[in-house]
């Protein structure tokens, strides 16, 4: 999930400015979606309490003024619909998967570019909002946000477990064996991006492969 508009704010960024605009030819996404999408962007760099809506609109080039029209609800409104979006951009990864091997590799492969490509700034959005429950005032500012994130988790748990039982795995043991797998994804994204290095992707892309390869040889 990728970044901004101007030439001066794209520079160096590659594969970002693909994701926030549609392919060539096809008409550019609607300043609603591009502040939905940039709100992800951010909080997976700065977190959630460093997104600020002025923020939003200056990454996205949404029109001055148009937050409140397109998000009545305010700042947690668009925090809501970037945390449903990023969900969604990554549980299409999984849907797509053939096997739960390709389903492996490809989340591997796509947060270890995602991590180069950015210089360790981008992480994940989910984990970013949910660390940041904070204070008494702050977790009740933040419960909706914080409820998304964690109904995007427990679907990617169930997207992932539903891929491995459609290989033959047993329900319970496929449920096990999600947690683990997105538990350890997100880990070692951070840890990544704390040393700046992705050996712990490599790391567990191995040790998942091969408890992967031991429970459909069962």
């Amino acid at each position: 999930m990728p970044t901004d508009f101007t030439p001066r704010a794209f520079a160096g960024r590659g594969l970002m400015y693909s994701i926030i605009h549609k392919p060539k030819g096809v008409a550019m996404r609607s300043p609603r979606e591009r502040m939905v999408i940039s709100a992800a962007l951010l909080i997976r760099e700065r977190g959630a309490h460093a997104t600020a809506i002025s923020d939003v609109l200056e990454h996205s080039g949404a029109p001055r003024g148009s937050a409140y029209h397109y998000f009545p609800g305010g700042r947690t409104q668009l925090l809501c619909e970037a945390v449903d979006y990023a969900g969604e951009h990554v549980g299409a990864v999984i849907d797509k998967a053939y096997s739960s091997l390709d389903l492996l590799d490809t989340l591997i492969d796509k947060y270890r570019r995602q991590l180069l490509d950015s210089d360790y700034r981008a992480g994940c959005p989910i984990v970013a909002v949910s660390v940041e429950s904070g204070d008494q005032q702050d977790r009740e500012r933040m419960a909706p946000v914080i409820e998304r994130a964690a109904a995007v988790f427990d679907r990617w748990n169930g997207q992932v477990a539903q891929r491995l039982i459609a290989d033959g795995i047993p329900a319970v043991q496929a449920s096990e064996l999600a947690v683990l797998t997105i538990s350890a994804l997100e880990g070692a994204i951070v840890l990544a991006r704390v040393r700046r290095d992705v050996a712990p992707l490599d790391l567990i892309h191995r040790q998942l492969r091969n408890s992967l390869l031991a429970a459909l040889q069962k």
